[in-house]
């Protein structure tokens, strides 16, 4: 089979290699598309690789072309999106359902080959069926919807309330609408680049604020009556939008890192006082899992894509490219600020 593989830091190769076939309990997937995730590219053009020759990509969807010994649940010519976690199953935080948390994993796409290929195998519970009126650009997506959602429901989330989500990028977009699909009074997006402005409107947001305009915290707080937000969700990883998260919460909020950041931060003695006299609760959050595995996230993102109350746009795509044509994707990447959404690697071209 073609597959895009990594042999080297900013050498990852259109090749030809053995197709995989599935073992006992596992389904081998025709991969459609995958989506390049932010973890993706300092594995590609960095040295963030765990091995060499490897094929990346774990935000995919495609057709079941095989299933192995077992294997009951799924059958030839079933819809999938692909669940990359692959958990021991045996250890404390998996016997609690703590999958996220594990500290023995595997994970395809990158411990273990992905789908930047035209096809890859993996155990039957990381393949989650979907109808045929949800799309596979959507099934792509099912991976950074559950993200979101496994954000949301960090903390004690309640309807009524008011949500800051800092970051318009798809994790931000997905966050914004799981917050109003639970029944959020206010939804605001913040972000610097008015096209995702935009795209969150479209997408439901109640308000917008653009923080590289003067006055946007004031903006932002005059939303709320001053009161600040009662739940906010950072996704970027931005110095800048972790501490704005600290400034926007109300008192007795519940505040939640999603993002993961990429450079050291260090806050002033008031930025960091906001936690101590807002007295709110401050938690992270990592990846997407939750007893039963793989969770209620992927079992509600495949729910609400179906219902449309997840809504997709095809704004959330800056392009597809076909798989022949890797390489070229991730050069997009070296230059800052040029991929304004997520690429979708097309296996089938």
């Amino acid at each position: 089979m073609k597959a895009g593989v990594v042999h080297a830091k900013n050498d990852i190769r259109f090749e030809e290699i053995e197709p995989p076939r599935p073992g006992k309990g596992q389904v081998k997937i025709k991969v459609k598309y995958t989506g390049i995730c932010g973890s993706d590219v300092p594995r590609v053009n960095g040295d963030a690789c765990h091995f060499f020759p490897n094929v990346l990509g774990h935000e995919f969807s495609g057709t079941v072309a095989e299933v192995g010994e077992g294997v009951a649940a799924l059958k030839e010519g079933d819809r999938v999106a692909g669940v990359p976690l692959v958990p021991c199953m045996k250890c404390p935080d998996c016997q609690r359902g703590d999958y996220s948390l594990c500290k023995h994993y595997s994970f395809i796409g990158s411990r273990e080959y992905g789908s930047f290929a035209e096809y890859v195998v993996v155990p039957e519970k990381n393949a989650v069926p979907f109808g045929d009126d949800v799309s596979f650009e959507q099934g792509a997506f099912f991976e950074p919807a559950t993200v979101a959602l496994h954000g949301l429901m960090r903390v004690d989330y309640q309807g009524g309330k008011t949500v800051a989500i800092l970051g318009g990028g798809t994790i931000g977009l997905f966050t914004m609408q799981w917050a109003r699909i639970f029944g959020a009074s206010k939804v605001v997006v913040f972000d610097i680049t008015p096209e995702r402005l935009e795209l969150a409107k479209k997408l439901g947001a109640d308000a917008v604020v653009n923080t590289g305009e003067d006055g946007y915290l004031e903006k932002a707080k005059a939303l709320t009556q001053g009161a600040g937000y009662d739940y906010v969700y950072e996704t970027a990883g931005n110095t800048v939008t972790i501490k704005m998260a600290f400034a926007l919460a109300a008192n007795k909020a519940g505040v939640c890192m999603i993002g993961t950041p990429t450079r050291e931060l260090a806050f002033s003695v008031s930025e960091w006082e906001n936690m101590n006299r807002k007295e709110f609760m401050l938690t992270g959050s990592w990846m997407s899992y939750s007893s039963p595995f793989p969770g209620k996230e992927w079992e509600m993102a495949a729910h609400y894509f179906q219902t449309g109350q997840l809504k997709f746009d095809d704004s959330l795509i800056f392009k597809k490219v076909p798989l022949k044509e890797i390489a070229d994707a991730f050069e997009m990447f070296k230059t800052p600020g040029q991929v304004k959404g997520k690429i979708l690697v097309d296996s089938e071209q």
